[in-house]
């Protein structure tokens, strides 16, 4: 996959009640997102990305008492498991929910 694509969603952050869960995620998929927010610093990720809409690294970085690189990889776990998407804005890459991928991971549950 390349920078910011993921397996559910677009790369378009738009606001969360524009989006619904689009398409049904499988088995693997389902298992790949619950053990990306399986830590408690992607689930801070998560809501902070909630709270603000968008961020940038940096951003993120600062609201965490983790060095850099590792928030960077929390954030490319979230964006592999389709909760988050990345989009680059020049040196730096600004991350928003992936409100279709978290749709798709809510339906998913709720059917469990």
């Amino acid at each position: 996959m390349n920078e910011g694509e993921s397996p559910v969603g677009r790369d378009v952050c738009v606001e969360p009640n524009e989006v619904t869960a689009t398409s049904a995620i499988d088995d693997a998929q389902l298992a790949a997102m619950a053990k990306a927010i399986g830590h408690p610093v992607r689930v801070r990720i998560l809501r902070l990305l909630a709270e603000r809409q968008t961020c940038a690294t940096g951003d993120v970085v600062a609201e965490l008492p983790l060095a850099q690189s590792t928030v960077s990889e929390h954030l490319r776990i979230l964006r592999d498991a389709g909760l988050i998407q990345g989009e680059i804005e020049g040196p730096r890459t600004s991350y928003c929910l992936n409100v279709g991928g978290l749709a798709a991971f809510k339906s998913a549950t709720g059917s469990l």
